[in-house]
């Protein structure tokens, strides 16, 4: 049971956050920051919130447990803002898609102090935002990625991993360094490029025509490319060397199907299309597999 948590952003990842425990049953009170006062008031009147925090330290008195929900460029200065008013029982986490950044920032900020802040990365998500994009099953069966500290006691990893297990979700652990290597590939490259894909056909002078043909395959290739520009321009300047690394890559490999297309290779084209097509039904096999919800159990008492 969670006393008191502080969750700074209430939008979509720390809005679902709360209403995951809130669920759950674990928490007496949640206390919303953010910089905006009409989501903290939204969020109030959704009952995602039990209390606006106006007062840093009021908000921050016997808390269990902080969550920084915000931009990852944003978590040195928020982490600055609560050193003051830290207490020994308070443990910190973030959601951001970046970890070793964040690593650094909390070390800058916290000082001797890191030891309570345990880096975190909840692997789902929504392209909209803001509270009313919250909802309650947001992390049920997803993965959530923690990157412990050295100085961490096991017990305040524990705090944190059990917080996302009571949203749903499955807890993996992952040195930060890994992490953002692993996020560069299969999620900071994807988004890129769905918002290159969408920004290039937007600045055609007939875009209006173009958007009116697009259908199903543009739409779920470029659904991420209504996230949150501010959110991603933070990531992939924080992932900056792991990003670059991927992108070159990808470009390299189209390079090479630029050339089997202007040279009518057949072969080589569709060599790619199809382990690409065996990859991802491996992929999403795998991924139903693990969602899938577990059996009903044959004896209710067991």
């Amino acid at each position: 049971m969670f006393g008191k948590i502080v969750i700074f952003g209430v939008g979509l990842i720390g809005g679902s956050f709360a209403l995951g425990l809130k669920r759950a049953g674990v928490v007496a009170s949640i206390v919303g920051i953010d910089r905006s006062p009409s989501a903290l008031a939204r969020a109030l009147e959704l009952g995602i919130i039990d209390a606006v925090g106006d007062d840093l330290a009021a908000a921050m008195q016997g808390a269990d447990l902080v969550l920084i929900a915000a931009p990852v460029a944003q978590t040195e200065r928020i982490l600055a803002a609560l050193l003051p008013h830290l207490q020994p029982g308070t443990v910190i986490t973030d959601a951001g898609s970046t970890k070793t950044d964040v690593v650094a920032a909390a070390r800058r900020a916290l000082g001797d102090k890191v030891a309570q802040f345990v880096p975190g990365h909840p692997i789902a998500g929504r392209e909209s935002n803001g509270p009313d994009a919250a909802i309650v099953d947001l992390y049920v069966g997803k993965k959530t990625v923690l990157a412990p500290l050295p100085e961490n006691a096991p017990a305040d990893v524990e705090r944190v991993a059990k917080a996302w297990r009571d949203c749903g979700a499955i807890v993996h652990l992952l040195a930060a360094e890994e992490h953002d290597k692993v996020f560069a590939a299969v999620s900071h490259l994807p988004h890129l490029l769905a918002f290159a894909l969408v920004d290039d056909i937007a600045n055609k002078p007939h875009a209006d025509l173009l958007f009116q043909y697009a259908a199903s395959g543009f739409r779920d290739f470029t659904r991420i490319a209504g996230s949150s520009p501010e959110m991603w321009r933070d990531i992939s300047l924080a992932n900056q060397p792991a990003l670059l690394g991927e992108l070159d890559a990808y470009l390299a490999q189209l390079t090479r199907m630029r050339a089997s297309l202007a040279a009518g290779d057949g072969a080589a084209l569709e060599a790619v299309y199809a382990n690409a097509q065996r990859a991802r039904r491996q992929w999403s096999e795998a991924i139903e597999t693990a969602e899938a919800p577990p059996p009903p159990c044959d004896n209710p008492e067991t």
